[in-house]
This record gives C-alpha cells, structure tokens and sequence, in this order.
C-alpha cells in the first residue's frame, strides 16, 4: 500500500462506487477527463470492476484511492495507465471537488510517479491535459514533466499537451 504525509493509496473497492459516481460526474472531470457515462451506482460498481478490479489481477499499472489518513474519508483517484496511443505509462488523477486546492493532487501524483519510476521501474512516465487546464499542467511540472508536443490519441477529435 502507498501512502503519503496525508494521504493513504489503497486499492479502489465496490464500496468506493457513490464516491466514484460523484466524481466521475463533477464537471470538471467530464470537460477535463470525459463523460464515462456513469448515471447510477450500479454503473459506478460495473465500471471498477471492468476498469480497476480487471487491472488488479493482471498488472501492476494501476489507479488508486485516495483517502486521508486522518479521517479514511475517500477523495478522489490517482495511478497509472497504459494508454491506446501512448509509448509510454500514463499518470493521471481526478479529486472531488470539495478537496481540490489543498496540495492532495501533488501529493498523491508524486507518490505514484515516485512507485512508477523506482517500484515499478518503468523507463518513462508521461502525462497528458487539456491545454485549458492549468492546474493539472502545474502539477505535471511540479513533479517533473515538462512539455514535449502536442498530440491527439485515437478516437479523440481534439489535441491534448504530452508532458515527459
């Protein structure tokens, strides 16, 4: 289990699924992200089980939970990915909204980039954002990417920033 000053890293559960569903429809994760086309619990619960339970039994690159130490309360998603379009494993995150603003979003996308690169030993870890999306671009470089070109992955009409 990874774990940072505040933050607990634990694998995403069937329990996590309001939590999910909430955040997976804040409208900055849908402009930032995308719409997942989760609309019930139940479609939260058969998402992580596809998406994150799948992964659990097969890799190592995978997404977390994030919880606080101090309360166990969930916050939001952290991990990795490995991405139709990509060379490399992919960094991403997503915080409800409620806890965004306060340093969990370096502070769990350096821990996993952290376990990437030394626990994992993967060569490379890149991240891709929105151009609009300062904060995520920040946090990108404050953990040490920079940008290198502008690409657009495979089923998708709009260019997105490569950060390496």
């Amino acid at each position: 289990m990874l774990s940072s000053e505040r933050l607990k890293l634990r694998k995403i559960t069937l329990e996590d699924a309001p939590s999910l569903l909430t955040l997976m429809n804040d409208k900055d994760w849908i402009l930032n992200i995308g719409d997942r086309g989760l609309k019930t619990i139940a479609d939260a619960e058969k998402y992580i089980e596809e998406k994150f339970h799948k992964t659990y039994e097969n890799s190592d690159i995978i997404f977390y939970a994030l919880t606080l130490k101090s309360t166990q309360e969930f916050i939001g998603i952290a991990g990795l990915i490995d991405r139709d379009g990509l060379d490399h494993i992919d960094i991403g995150y997503g915080l409800l909204p409620e806890f965004r603003g306060h340093g969990y979003a370096f502070e769990a996308t350096k821990v996993v980039y952290d376990h990437g690169l030394h626990n994992l030993q993967l060569e490379k870890i890149v991240g891709i954002v929105n151009p609009n999306n300062e904060a995520s671009i920040s946090i990108l470089k404050k953990i040490g990417l920079n940008f290198e070109k502008m690409i657009q992955l495979p089923d998708e009409n709009e260019k997105i920033m490569l950060f390496s």
